[in-house]
């Protein structure tokens, strides 16, 4: 009797495995990504030629240099909207974002993704062209980036970019971007987070006549509280993390490099053997 019933459990089990791996496996064919990698870019400002650049900015010629680059080694830049879409990839892909929405980005940036032809989608903070504020791009300016075919335009959140008092900058002792304040009740954090990103979300909607796909983490930083929200409103959303998107995993919290003057997308993409090397054994060490 004993023998058998422990016959019947083995079995009981080997069908919930079965099962499970059914399941598994439904859920993977679902995704068309799946096995595919996707490295993310991410800049935010860009300078004249001969200005003082910091980790925010490149200039003209380096952007214009990134580019070819990615052009010679065989990379598409891709949409977030194509990726939401399940659009096929091509055989290296890139997605480049911009944060924040600087009027760099159209006065400058523009022009150079117009002369490669180059995908971009810019995350906005919606308060400064909702409020002409003078050094971001205006909804006139998105439109007509958009028009293009080129330019996606996405979230960055409404105000939650440390505005106001801190001026945007990010607090190493604070609660920054939409992180919730430690005795913030659930009616205070509606108003201040959640209410600030629909609100986002409406407004890119109503004035470019498209509702946005994309939305980038105010500094890299997400909250569990608003995972809900956010993946209702977004299909696609990003965050602050030098390695490359491993899309088997969904279009969420895609991990992002920052490029800078020191870290151009050919020493980030094609970095030496060891860099490589020293990566892969911090990874290993979980460090």
């Amino acid at each position: 009797m004993r023998f058998q019933w422990k016959r019947g459990l083995a079995a009981l089990l080997a069908l919930l495995l079965l099962s499970l791996t059914a399941c598994q496996s439904s859920g993977d064919s679902e995704n068309p990504y799946r096995g595919r990698t996707l490295p993310v870019l991410m800049y935010h400002h860009v300078v004249e030629d001969g200005q003082a650049c910091n980790d925010m900015t490149v200039t003209v010629s380096r952007l214009r240099e990134d580019l070819q680059w990615l052009e010679d080694n065989g990379y598409t830049t891709v949409l977030p909207r194509e990726l939401a879409a399940g659009e096929p990839l091509p055989e290296k892909p890139v997605l480049i974002t911009f944060d924040d929405g600087y009027r760099s980005n159209y006065t400058l940036a523009f022009p150079v993704f117009q002369e490669f032809e180059a995908k971009v989608v810019i995350s906005v903070i919606v308060y400064m062209p909702d409020n002409a504020a003078s050094d971001f791009i205006t909804w006139a300016m998105c439109r007509e980036m958009m028009d293009s075919g080129l330019i996606e335009i996405g979230s960055h959140s409404y105000f939650l970019h440390n505005l106001g008092e801190r001026g945007g900058s990010f607090d190493p002792e604070g609660v920054n971007g939409i992180q919730r304040e430690p005795a913030e009740t659930d009616g205070e954090f509606q108003t201040r987070v959640l209410d600030d990103i629909q609100k986002s979300y409406d407004l890119i909607a109503e004035k470019l006549e498209a509702p946005p796909t994309f939305f980038a983490y105010p500094f890299g930083l997400t909250e569990p509280d608003a995972d809900g929200l956010i993946r209702e409103l977004f299909p696609v959303t990003a965050v602050t993390l030098p390695k490359t998107a491993d899309l088997s995993g969904g279009l969420y919290d895609l991990p992002r490099y920052t490029v800078t003057m020191n870290k151009t997308p050919e020493n980030i993409l094609n970095p030496p053997l060891k860099t490589v090397v020293k990566a892969r054994i911090k990874e290993f060490l979980g460090l």
